[in-house]
This record gives structure tokens, C-alpha cells and sequence, in this order.
């Protein structure tokens, strides 16, 4: 059985319904809400800066593959690693040696998945994610559990027409610390889609790190979501790092519904030629003595386009909030555009809350100051942009991770560190 969507779109006509044990109720939600939502059109406020329209007229389908090897996207050398070639497992090139307090199974092998904590309604990428869902893992953290090695998940896109429903599904339990590495990527230039969700419970007095790189190919669409909870003095970080992709929307939303909790939300996008890569967050302070930082930085090239809506909500109840919230990018070429609107809705009066955003041009002077001293100007401008978004990088504390951006930004952007 295939669903039609709402005007005619032909994303899912190929596409199978999943086999994964969603629950009756989601899974009706799913194909409803898809049979009565079109893809979303720049009249749709989320999606003012962001056309998608090109995603309803190409055939997609889905294919299990092989690829021979996965040395160019792995990240960390943990023995905790995770590999999906067009969604399907890899067990090959997978190692699933698990870290003590760690469970983990692949969602294909699940027997009755959680109630999903996406809105379905409405959405049409979570209900596409839903109904057609490839595969996905299941990440289960022990109370108290310290674990040392990262789990990698390493998902690669390979084909033509390709399109991958992704699914990650994390919690984090009681006073446990962990730490998951995401990396998408792509064998080849075919014009793919990865649509993926992440779902995350952080328990009680947990620390809970998530590392995301995105680096598809150039003729790629990617969206994410991460739909996260935050139970009493929990810390949730997530680094976002989007290196290439043709375009790429990223959905943060964070749930704070203990007290004492902090959040961190950092990302780095870089873009060249005719890229677009759509930011938008949402931070819901529900109950008092909570904080969250957010930096993103931006650099973009040629006639590359880039969107910030960030959103941090404070509720009634929810005094003595302090919330941090900045936006910063630089135009490399008089044809790169940004979108940047950075939000606080305040509904309490004992908070420290700001927001700001920037944007402008590498400044002359110091490109001048520099080679002055003997730098070359394409050496001066690629020092400074190293330096700008190096606030940004400096936030991961994986090495490994740290180490393979700089990798993949010496070969993207010729830029060394």
C-alpha cells in the first residue's frame, strides 16, 4: 500500500510503509496527517526563507546497498559504531561492541516502540518519517551509567532518488553521562533524501552530549529533528556542524520540564555555490531556575543562502530563567544571503534573557593588517574565518570529532588549521 500526498506530490509513491512496530495510533496519525498536508510553501511562516516544493516532483524510492568501505566518514574509532547505507543496517561495517550500562537494538528488531513525541499532525516530514520509516537505533543509557566511549551512528547515502526515513531513539537514564556522534554522508552525487528524527529523553541529574555532522553531497536534501526532554538537573548539548548538502533544514526542540536543567545548543554552517541550510530551534523553559546557550555561526560563499530562526520560550512559572541566544554570520560574496531572527517570548519577570544577531563582511583592515605581516590575502581570509567560527568548534569536546571537521574543512573549503 502507498499513500498519496495532499496536491499530488509523488514523494512517497515508491516508498513502502514501514515494518517497524510503530504503535496503531501513531502510524494512523501518520498516514492521516499525510493524506491532508502538502508540502509546506514559503506562505508558511516556519518556512518562509525555505523552498521544498522541489522534493514533491521527484520519484523517490528506497534500496538496500553496499558500500565497500567506510574509512572517509568514520569519526571516532570507538568500538560503539553504528553503520546504515540508505537507512538499512550495515553489520559488516558495523561494530556493536556496547559500552557497560548500554543497550542498544536496531528498531527493525524492536517489538513494541514508545509512543512517538513528534507532532504528526500538520507535519509532514514527521509523518513521512513515521509511515515510511527505513530503520533506526534504539539507545538505551543505564541509570548511573559513565560511559566513556561515544556511540557512533554513521549513516550514508548512496544511489539516485534515494530517500532514507531515519529514526534515533535515546535515553539518557538517571545520573548517567553519554555522549552520541551522528554523521551523514554521502557515496557519490545522486540527487537523495534524508529525513531523519532523533528522539531524546534525558533523565534526572543526567549529562547527555550529541555530535552532528552533515556533509551529503552537493544534490542532497537532509531534514532533522530532534525532539528532546529534560527531566530536574539534567544537561543536554548538542553541536551542529553543516558542511555541505544542497538543502538542509535542522529542527531543535527542546522540552525543559524539570528545574536546575542547562542547555546547550551550538552550530556551525559553512556554504559555498547555490546551498541552502535552514537553523530553527525551539527552547521551552517550563519551570523556574533553568539556563540555555545558543551560538550559531555562519559563513557564506557565492549565491548560497542560510536561515536562523531561533526561539526560546519562558513560561509563566518559569522565573529566575537566564537565556543566552546569538546568531552571527559573515557574507563572503555580495550574492550570499542570510535570514536571521532570533526570538524570546518572556511571560515572567525574574529573567535574564538576551538575544542578538550580526552580520557583515570580513573586515579589510585586519585582511590588510595581516598581509602586512607577510600572509598572503587568501591565507589571511582563511585565518580569520578559521577564527570565527572557532567559538563554535571550540564547543566540541571530542577530539576525534574536532579533529575530522578540520579534516573535512581542509577538503571542502581548502581551509587549514
Amino acid at each position: 500500500m502507498t499513500v498519496a500526498i495532499k496536491n499530488n506530490n509523488i514523494i512517497t509513491s515508491k516508498l513502502p510503509q514501514t515494518s517497524a512496530s510503530i504503535s496503531e495510533n501513531s502510524r494512523k496519525n501518520a498516514i492521516d496527517s499525510l493524506a491532508n498536508t502538502a508540502l509546506p510553501t514559503t506562505r508558511v511562516e516556519a518556512w518562509k526563507y525555505t523552498r521544498v516544493a522541489k522534493l514533491g516532483k521527484i520519484d523517490f524510492h528506497n534500496e538496500k546497498v553496499k558500500i565497500d568501505s567506510i574509512s572517509n566518514f568514520t569519526i571516532d574509532d570507538t568500538k560503539c559504531s553504528f553503520v546504515f547505507v540508505n537507512g538499512h543496517f550495515d553489520a559488516e561495517l558495523s561494530s556493536r561492541e556496547l559500552p557497560t550500562g548500554v543497550n542498544c537494538k536496531l528498531i527493525s528488531e524492536e517489538t513494541d516502540l514508545p509512543e512517538t513525541t513528534l507532532k504528526l499532525e500538520g507535519e509532514i516530514f514527521h509523518a513521512l518519517n513515521t509511515a515510511h520509516l527505513t530503520d533506526g537505533i534504539h539507545i538505551s543509557i543505564e541509570d548511573k551509567a559513565q560511559v566513556e566511549q561515544p556511540i557512533q551512528i554513521i549513516h550514508v547515502l548512496k544511489g539516485d532518488a534515494i530517500a532514507s526515513n531515519f529514526k534515533t531513539l535515546i535515553h539518557a537514564g538517571k545520573s548517567s553521562k553519554a555522549s552520541v556522534i551522528q554523521g551523514f554522508f554521502s557515496e557519490g552525487e545522486g540527487t537523495n533524501f534524508c529525513n531523519t528524527t532523533t528522539e531524546i529523553d534525558v533523565a534526572e541529574n543526567a549529562f547527555l552530549s550529541l555530535e552532528k555532522i552533515q556533509y551529503e553531497s552537493e544534490s542532497s536534501y537532509h531534514i532533522s529533528t530532534e525532539q528532546v526532554q529534560q527531566a530536574k538537573n539534567s544537561t543536554f548539548t548538542i553541536n551542529t556542524i553543516t558542511l555541505n548538502g544542497r538543502l538542509v533544514r535542522n529542527n531543535v526542540n527542546i522540552e525543559v520540564n524539570g528545574e536546575n536543567c542547562t542547555s546547550n545548543l551550538n552550530g556551525a554552517y559553512l556554504l559555498k555555490n547555490k546551498q541552502h541550510v535552514d537553523n530553527h530551534s525551539v527552547v521551552d523553559h517550563k519551570v523556574p531556575n533553568c539556563e540555555s546557550h545558543e551560538l550559531y555561526k555562519g559563513v557564506i560563499d557565492d549565491n548560497s543562502t542560510a536561515v536562523f530562526n531561533g526561539k526560546v520560550y519562558v513560561r509563566p512559572d518559569a522565573q529566575k530563567i537566564n537565556a543566552f541566544q546569538s546568531n552571527a554570520n559573515v557574507l563572503l560574496s555580495d550574492d550570499a544571503t542570510i535570514n536571521s531572527k532570533p526570538e524570546l517570548e518572556i511571560y515572567a519577570d525574574d529573567v535574564k534573557c538576551s538575544h542578538g544577531s550580526t552580520t557583515g563582511q570580513l573586515d579589510e583592515e585586519a585582511v590588510f593588517y595581516l598581509r602586512a605581516r607577510g600572509i598572503s590575502e587568501k591565507a589571511a581570509r582563511k585565518l580569520m574565518v578559521s577564527a570565527f567560527i572557532g567559538d563554535v568548534l571550540e564547543k566540541i569536546e571530542n577530539e576525534s570529532v574536532h579533529s575530522f571537521v578540520h579534516r573535512l574543512l581542509n577538503e571542502r573549503f581548502d581551509w587549514e588549521f
